[in-house]
């Protein structure tokens, strides 16, 4: 079996098109547990330099951007350029006490609630 791959024939266009900085959205996973939420972002390549979070009251923003490669490439789908992302949570984040890693080109946020919105138990008493 013979494979022959065929250069794009608008190669000097997509070549153009690819160089130019693009602006992306960064896909999340996030879940709820009792106190805090777990945000989850595929950064493949990036370091913890390369982003920039902030967390505001109940707003997380993600910035970053992954790094263009200057090969040619006969198909090329990994992700090049800026990107940012800004998430509205449920409940107030605990700023202070917010944990990020990365790891295997995860990263991983731990956003703790604030006291003020996590679930109080009342114990309630009988007379």
């Amino acid at each position: 079996m013979t494979l022959y791959v065929q250069p794009y024939p608008f190669r000097r266009m997509a070549r153009r098109h690819y160089q130019q900085p693009q602006q992306r959205s960064l896909n999340v996973n996030v879940r709820e547990e009792d106190e805090s939420y777990i945000l989850s972002a595929l950064v493949p390549g990036l370091k913890a330099d390369d982003l920039k979070i902030q967390v505001l009251e109940n707003v997380v923003s993600i910035e970053g951007e992954f790094k263009a490669d200057e090969t040619e490439f006969l198909l090329n789908e990994l992700p090049q350029g800026f990107f940012q992302r800004t998430l509205r949570m449920p409940a107030a984040i605990d700023a202070e006490k917010v944990e990020a890693k990365i790891s295997d080109g995860i990263l991983t946020l731990t956003l703790p609630k604030a006291e003020s919105a996590r679930p109080r138990k009342i114990k309630v008493t009988v007379r």
